[in-house]
């Protein structure tokens, strides 16, 4: 009985050597991949020219317009004597690369969504089909951009626009 216990007792001693072996083996290798990173990083990365950065602080932003679809769907009564349901989803273009304004956007949703529903609210029926959709967005991005201090929105889209009497 004592020599299988002693036989899996050396087993396990022989097995931890190599463990450790193993285990440095992996440290090494680790140490090397972040030394060579750290290399490639520093002498093989290429940086932009001070002219294109200092372009990019002159425009404000850089890269690619994204959808700035925050504002969501919003559903607003007409001021009718048999009210009617104006449903409209409004988008627009905005530069993710512009922080602040960006920020100001996010904390100013409340504030556009009611300037939606108090001026979408206002118009009868009657109205909004007069007025027409192309004039309804000017006047709303009008409205939007007279509160916002960090930019200004190009262009409004609206991906649902209905009226239902």
């Amino acid at each position: 009985m004592k020599s299988t216990m002693k036989s899996t007792g050396d087993r396990r001693l022989q097995i931890l050597p190599f463990m450790y072996q193993s285990l440095i083996i992996c440290f090494i290798v680790l140490g090397l991949v972040f030394i060579g990173g750290t290399i490639y990083g520093v002498f093989f990365h290429s940086t932009p020219s001070s002219s294109t950065q200092k372009e990019k602080l002159r425009d404000g932003i850089s890269g690619e317009g994204q959808t700035f679809t925050g504002i969501g769907p919003i559903r607003v009564s007409t001021t009718d004597p048999q009210p009617g349901m104006v449903m409209l989803f409004v988008l627009f273009i905005y530069y993710p690369d512009d922080k602040a304004f960006s920020e100001e956007l996010v904390l100013r949703v409340r504030d556009i969504r009611e300037i939606i529903v108090n001026y979408v609210g206002s118009l009868s029926i009657i109205d909004l089909r007069n007025m027409g959709e192309d004039k309804l967005k000017m006047e709303l991005l009008r409205r939007f951009n007279a509160i916002l201090r960090l930019g200004q929105i190009e262009m409004l889209y609206f991906s649902d626009f209905m009226i239902v009497e």
